[in-house]
This record gives C-alpha cells, structure tokens and sequence, in this order.
C-alpha cells in the first residue's frame, strides 16, 4: 500500500471516561491498562484519555469494540472502576460517542461509514467540542441537530460562533485534523486539608500547613520518589483560589526541604484578612530518588534530623500516619 493510500484510511481511535472525582492514582492506573492496549496514549486529564488502535488492531487480532470491552473488563476487574469506550474515525467522534454511552460502563464504535449519518441525528449540545453558549447559540436559529450543522455554509456558522464557527462545521461533518498525541500524565503527588471553620493566616493554617509536609513527605519516601517542584494552593471563603508553584534547588522528598519551600510559597501569598477555607500542597516532576544524587554535608544539625526522618518512617510504618510528627501539628486548627 502506498503512502498516499495510506494517509486516506480513516482512523481508529478510542475515547476513554472515567467515573468523576475518580482518585488520581486510579486514573494512572487506567492509564497504564491503556498502554497494555496501545503505545499511543494521550492522557486529557483528570479523567479521559485517547488511544491510537490502528496498530493494536493487527498485534492483537481483535477488533476495536472488542478491545473496549477487553479494557472494561480489566479496569472493572482489578481497580472496580467501570468506564465509557467510544471508538471512532476520528477523535470528535470517538469522543462524542463515550458521551453517549448511558450506562456505567459500555462500549459504543462507530464505522467511518458511519459516522457522519450517526452524527447527523444528534442533538447539537451533544458534540464534542459545542459548549453551552454555543449550542443555546446554534438553537436560537434553529440549529437544534448535527446534521443541520453540518449543511450549514461554514461562513454563515462563522458569523454566529465566530472563529471556532469554522471547527464546528467540520466536526459536525466527522472532519477532524487532530491525531492522537502521546502524553503521559505528569508525574505527580498531593495531600490536602480542610479547615473546619474558615481561619486566616496564623497558628492554625501554619500547624496545618506543616502536616500537609509531613504527610507529603512520607508519602513520597514511601514510594521512592523526590520533589523538584511544589504548588501550593489556598482556597478562600467566598473567592477565587490562590496558586503557586516554586522549583526545589534538588529533588528532595526529605520534611526540612519541602518545609523551607512551602513556607516561602505561604509567605508569597501575602496574606491579610483573607480567610481559608482549605490548602492543599502537590509535589511535581518527580524522579526516582534512587537516582538522585545525594549531596554531603558538614550541617551536623541537618544529619541529625534526616537520621530521625528515617526513625519516624518505621514508627508511622508500624503505628500508622499519625503515630509521631512535630507537635506542632497537634495544634487544634480552631
């Protein structure tokens, strides 16, 4: 087959959801059931993803639909996370039909002979990439369906959604340009906490704020990983959140270095009168600590307390998280 014959195939691509506020170690792991499947995987997180099918068709012998039903069966059977598989052409497609799926989980594939009559009958607001405003505007109009959409003069639908006047019309036809790009998730960790009552900057958030390094700091230990950067996020009674990131001189996962961090990212948010209502710290591009080169000192002080941070691991590993920690972090957040 030639290259040009070749570029005319249509796509196979899979469009994965999975259950909302899904925990983001599970979405890794369904993640990694992907690439059993595909070495082409785009992570769109915090809850989807798209895979490239057309080589994994011919290296597992089975058809696409079957594959969606393979992931179900493994995500359900091992992580009890139960997805929506939409299979298409294209990544409009794919993705407006895992949409469509209604049940819990399930599996629907659309032909590339298919797929434009399969759109064409679709309420408007229900393809992908036609936001609210859009589809109430395509409505006002009469534009209620795809197909109709989709025989409209792709100037006249410009008029109405402006710039993205033009995409919708292709998408409504099953044209889409876009491919499959592969991206992993960024490695990542985070702990959080919530105040029972709304506090400002004072003992309480810092005890608090200390104790999301702890348990960040252990959590990282725990699984063999170092920092290089932390974001920081503080959340207000009644407005917006506030966020900062700040990189690590060297990637640590040690509590004296995510601590000294934390505080200067607390300290950047220059705080008055506003009142927390929650924090919550994430390590970010994480490396595997073995590989970090660890730098010796002459801080006797340091030494000292890295050797009781490895004390308190095994007692926390023993006695559980909240067995030991500064006490500092026993202070009722009140």
């Amino acid at each position: 087959m030639s290259a040009e014959s070749s570029e005319r195939r249509p796509g196979v691509v899979m469009h994965v959801r999975c259950p909302d506020r899904l925990p983001e170690e599970t979405y890794r792991q369904v993640l990694e059931q992907l690439h059993e499947l595909s070495p082409v995987v785009e992570a769109r997180p915090p809850t989807a993803a798209l895979v490239d099918l057309r080589g994994a068709l011919r290296y597992h012998g089975a058809s696409a639909a079957h594959l969606g039903e393979i992931l179900r069966l493994r995500t359900v059977s091992r992580y009890g996370v139960d997805v929506r598989v939409g299979i298409g052409p294209t990544v409009t497609v794919a993705a407006t039909a895992s949409a469509q799926v209604q049940r819990p989980g399930g599996v629907l594939a659309i032909e590339a002979a298919e797929a434009a009559d399969w759109l064409a009958l679709l309420p408007v607001q229900d393809l992908h990439g036609i936001g609210p405003r859009q589809a109430a505007t395509l409505k006002r109009y009469g534009v209620d369906r795809v197909g109709l959409l989709a025989a409209l003069p792709a100037a006249t639908v410009q008029r109405l959604l402006g710039r993205a006047g033009r995409t919708a019309v292709d998408r409504a036809r099953g044209i889409d340009p876009h491919t499959v790009t592969p991206r992993r998730l960024p490695a990542s960790v985070g702990v959080q906490y919530r105040f029972p009552h709304d506090v400002l900057d004072g003992a309480a958030a810092r005890s608090a704020l200390l104790g999301l390094v702890v348990r960040l700091g252990a959590e990282l230990r725990r699984r063999g990983q170092a920092a290089r950067a932390l974001t920081l996020t503080l959340t207000f009674a009644g407005g917006p959140a506030w966020e900062k990131t700040g990189r690590l001189s060297e990637p640590s996962g040690h509590e004296d270095d995510l601590r000294q961090l934390t505080y200067q990212l607390m300290d950047a948010a220059g705080l008055q009168r506003g009142r927390l209502t929650g924090l919550a710290l994430r390590a970010e591009d994480l490396a595997d600590a073995d590989h970090v080169a660890e730098q010796l000192s002459l801080d006797t002080a340091r030494r000292a307390r890295l050797t009781a941070e490895r004390a308190t691991d095994r007692i926390r590993e023993k006695f559980g998280p909240g067995a030991i920690g500064p006490a500092a972090i026993y202070r009722p957040a009140s």
